[in-house]
């Protein structure tokens, strides 16, 4: 899920990356872009109809929507790694906006089940959305076994 999105190739190659892994893209808003953007399309080439791609008016219209049993925010300020969680079906894996990350107010919010980081060397302010929305998608399918991958 993407809380508040601006840049629209990141959202394009979230949409591939959705794509590629059978995974599901909750786009909240207001996004800082259109999406029919040529920008985001371009970023997303051709997986568009192959990707499963929703989005919500608020955070609290996802929340509604979803019904999540577990919600983790991606944060440069959570104290445990996304490779130390146990990943299960339903899970959402929640990133801010970029540049300036997840807010204070959604960081508080009760559906927040953990604040974590992916690990970076010192002195790194963080990883560009659609790649650190890679890194955690991919580890939670790893965990699973690649289920319906060649």
């Amino acid at each position: 899920m993407f809380h508040e999105p601006r840049i629209p190739p990141n959202t394009g190659n979230a949409i591939r990356m959705v794509a590629a892994t059978g995974a599901e893209l909750h786009l909240v808003e207001p996004l800082g872009f259109d999406l029919s953007e040529p920008k985001l399309r371009r970023a997303g080439l051709d997986y568009h109809d192959l990707a499963s791609v929703t989005v919500h008016s608020s955070l609290d219209a996802a929340w509604a929507a979803l019904a999540p049993e577990r919600v983790f925010a991606f944060t440069a300020h959570g104290t445990s790694s996304y490779a130390e969680i146990e990943y299960r079906a339903g899970d959402v894996l929640l990133f801010g906006p970029e540049p300036t990350g997840l807010s204070p107010e959604v960081l508080a919010d009760p559906h927040i089940t953990e604040q974590i980081r992916i690990p970076m060397l010192p002195g790194r302010r963080s990883l560009n959305l659609s790649n650190a929305a890679a890194v955690a998608c991919y580890e939670a399918w790893r965990q699973h076994g690649f289920p319906g991958a060649v």
